[in-house]
This record gives structure tokens, sequence and C-alpha cells, in this order.
């Protein structure tokens, strides 16, 4: 009888996982799930900075080189720069995208994570003075302009900064941007937020309404997984405390006193002006800020700014970072931020490139250029061979004149020698046949050339004479 075959260790681990029946399920044991540390990579790779300010120390982290153009970003309420735009800016297309650019994510105080509480005593700053603090900002990196990036709270914030220091912004892209004071619903829920934070910490009542402010009604059904994230993060990563008093400066917040009409219009402020600066004024068509979006919409200046609402979605950074991505890189695409060339072009945002048109525009100049020189080069060989080739004619005129003229005084002498007084007809002129060498040693007597009595060389036919009054030779004087 054969013996039964010998397996190796590994050979009979893999038979004893292998199905008996070939219908079985495979149980796999060796497989473990690993989640990507995307928003990690986007932490690890910033620089984290100090900024000091008139209201205290604030937090920046940033990211790619400094000697680029300069993208400032702002958060919203319960978030940070990590959480509010990790997911975003590692995104490829803007991984792309920003390798032309510096980002400057700024935090507000208190708000990054493992951040100390803030004493009893500090007092919070206001909107208005969260975005003068960015002046802090722009002096310590030696920042003369900034593209905004601003979602919630934060665009508020920049939308303010913009208003009060137009010259410091070169571009705005606002997501969720509210314009207007803190309506009473608004107040009310947000004040007990603010209480509760305060005294109990972090209740599912101020949770379920930051996961409303941020993802509207229903979010589970879009992305559960999403959800279940920000949930954590609002449990476990966030200063109830310091959270509180952000919220409270939220809700104190003044109206941004934009309007779309000039100063000086019957029934507006005298002090009401929009923002000067390109704006993109971006919300997702199942965010609960919708209205405040076209509210502000309605104060801005529509030569210089768009609304734009992406469908099926609230928290436009997570649910559709694609579109945002793209809308975004079309927009610096236009202000002419978005394609480098070598030699930059200057621009009140420190380094301002060419876009795609001027790029074609000026390679057609360029060939339009190129064209006109090549035709008058080609004009000026055309002079030149008309010159070449009448100084050519008028040398062979003068060679024909004075054979010619040779020829004709040797006939006339020779004639009144022997001929005595021949004054006939025949006399008048003397005309004398011409061989014109065509290449091929062929003669051409179609041209003559003829004398009168007075001297006058004539060239050509016998129809059409060309008169030469030019004489290379002297006259024969009769003795």
């Amino acid at each position: 009888m054969p013996s039964a075959p010998t397996h190796t260790a590994e050979e009979a681990h893999l038979l004893g996982t292998m199905p008996v029946d070939p219908m079985d399920d495979i149980e796999l044991r060796s497989v473990q799930l690993q989640f990507p540390n995307a928003r990690g990579s986007i932490v690890d790779a910033c620089e984290q900075r100090r900024v000091p300010t008139d209201k205290g120390d604030i937090h920046v982290a940033i990211q790619g080189d400094t000697s680029k153009p300069a993208i400032v970003t702002y958060h919203d309420l319960g978030l940070n720069y990590a959480t509010s735009f990790a997911g975003f800016f590692n995104f490829p297309l803007m991984r792309g995208l920003l390798e032309n650019f510096c980002v400057y994510h700024v935090t507000a105080p208190g708000q990054e994570d493992g951040a100390p509480t803030l004493p009893e005593d500090y007092v919070y700053p206001t909107m208005d003075e969260l975005a003068a603090q960015l002046l802090f900002v722009l002096s310590h990196f030696g920042l003369k302009s900034v593209i905004g990036f601003g979602v919630g709270a934060g665009a508020n914030i920049l939308a303010r900064f913009a208003h009060g220091h137009p010259d410091k912004v070169g571009a705005l892209c606002l997501i969720n941007c509210v314009s207007t004071q803190s309506g009473w619903i608004e107040w009310g829920y947000q004040s007990f937020n603010a209480r509760f934070l305060r005294t109990k910490g972090m209740t599912q009542g101020v949770i379920d309404y930051l996961m409303w402010h941020h993802f509207g009604r229903n979010p589970e059904e879009r992305n559960h997984d999403l959800v279940q994230m920000y949930r954590q993060h609002f449990e476990r990563g966030v200063n109830p405390t310091n959270l509180a008093m952000l919220i409270n400066a939220y809700i104190h917040r003044n109206d941004l006193h934009l309007a779309r009409t000039p100063p000086g219009t019957p029934g507006t402020e005298t002090a009401a002006t929009t923002l000067k600066m390109p704006v993109i004024n971006i919300t997702g068509s199942l965010s609960p800020h919708v209205d405040d979006t076209v509210t502000f919409n309605g104060r801005l200046d529509p030569t210089n700014s768009s609304w734009m609402k992406i469908s099926d979605c609230a928290m436009v950074l997570e649910e559709q970072p694609a579109k945002l991505a793209e809308a975004f890189r079309l927009f610096l695409q236009g202000e002419g931020y978005a394609t480098p060339l070598s030699t930059p072009a200057s621009s009140p945002c420190g380094t301002k490139y060419h876009t795609y048109s001027s790029i074609f525009f000026a390679n057609f100049r360029e060939q339009q250029l190129q064209a006109a020189q090549e035709r008058e080069r080609e004009r000026e060989r055309e002079r030149q061979q008309q010159r070449q080739l009448s100084m050519r004619v008028g040398n062979r005129l003068r060679e024909t004149a004075i054979n010619c003229t040779t020829s004709g005084s040797s006939s006339n002498n020779s004639t009144g020698n022997t001929g005595g007084n021949n004054n006939d007809d025949d006399n008048n002129s003397q005309e004398m046949d011409m061989d014109l060498s065509n290449g091929n040693g062929n003669g051409n007597r179609a041209y003559v050339t003829t004398t009168d009595t007075a001297g006058t060389l004539y060239y050509g036919t016998q129809t059409n004479k060309i008169r030469i009054t030019e004489n290379p030779l002297p006259e024969t004087v009769s003795s």
C-alpha cells in the first residue's frame, strides 16, 4: 500500500483552512481591517506655531512652502483646523493644487486639540477682535495679502477682516457664511448650549445641536461613519468651557453692514459697502444655512461674486470634497492663481500666476510678431533682388551701348573714306543686331541697338525702342 503523503506545517495549515465542500465558506482568519490615517498625515506635515496677539496667543499650523502665495483658513464652531480641514486638504485634487500655495490654518483661542481650559477671568475676544487677530498673523509671517478660506463662524470672521482690510485679502472662499446678527431662535438655543457647556460639560443636547449645525437633518442616512466620527470628536476632543466662550462670542456678533447698492442711495446706510475682492459663496443643499448664504449673496457685488449650492450634502468639505475642490480650483484659476509659470507676474497677493487665457494670448501675440518679422524679411529680400536685377540690366545696357557705339563709329569712318557722301536714308541710322544668350548657346535676335545722326542710342525691338540718354563714351569729333 502506498504511504500517506507527508505535508509541511505551512501546507497542513493551508489544507486545514480549505473547505471540504467547494460550496462551503472560507474563514479568513489572517485578514485585518486597516483604516487609513488620512487626517493624521496633514497634522504631522504642518508646522505648529504660537502667534502672540493683543488678546493672547493663537495657534497657527503652516502647511507648505512659505515663499508661495498664502491661503488662510478659519474653522467653524466645535472644530479646529485638523477636524475641519485635514480631510479636505488631504484630498488628492487639493494636494496637487496646494503644491503652489502655503496654507496657514488659524485656530480660535482655546479650540485646538488638547487645549487647556482658559482662565475664568479671561475675556474671550469678540468676533471683531478675532478678525483683528489676523493682522498679527499676517505681520508675524510677513504676508502682504492672503486668500481667505472659511467655514461657518470662520467665514464670518474672514468676511469681517476682508471688509475692514480690503487691501490685505486677494480673494475669499466662504462656506455657509452668515452676514447678519443672530436671530431669536439661534440666540436662544446657543445660549442654552453655552450654559450647559460651562456647567455640565458636553451634553447630548449640545451634541445634537452641533450635528444639526454642521450636517443638517438626518445625517445618518447619508454617511453613518462620518457622523459617528464627528460625534466622538464632540464628546471627547472638545474643551467644553472654551467652546462655550466661542459660542457666546458668535451669538453676540453684530451685522457685517454690507450692501450691494453704493453709498448715498436713498434708503441705505451711508457707511454700508460691499466686499471689493472676488468672493465665492458656497453652501450645501441640505445645510440649515442656505437662506443665510442667499442673504449674504444679495449683499455682494454681482460682478465679482458667485453663489454656489452643492447638491446632496450639508457639510460640503466632508460630503462633497471633489466638487468643492474643483470649484475652488476653478475660482483660483479665474483669479490667476492656479497655473504657475516660470516668470510670475506681480499681484496684490504676493505671487500671482498667469491664467490659461493669458498664456494663449501671449503665444498668439508672439506668433503674430514672428509672422510680421518674417514678412518684413521677405519684402527686404524682394527689394534686394530687384536692386540686383536693375543693376544687372543697367550693366548689360551700358555694355551694349559701348559695343554698338564702337561698331557704329568704325562703320561711319569706313563708309566716309570709301563711299564718299552717303547721306541717304540708310545713313540716317545704323542698326545692328545683338545676340542675347539664353543659357543654351542659341542666339535671340529680337533685340537691336540703334544710333541716329545725333549720336543718341536706342535699345529694344524694332517697334518698341528704349532711349538711352547716358552715353559712357564721348561722341566722335570729326576733323
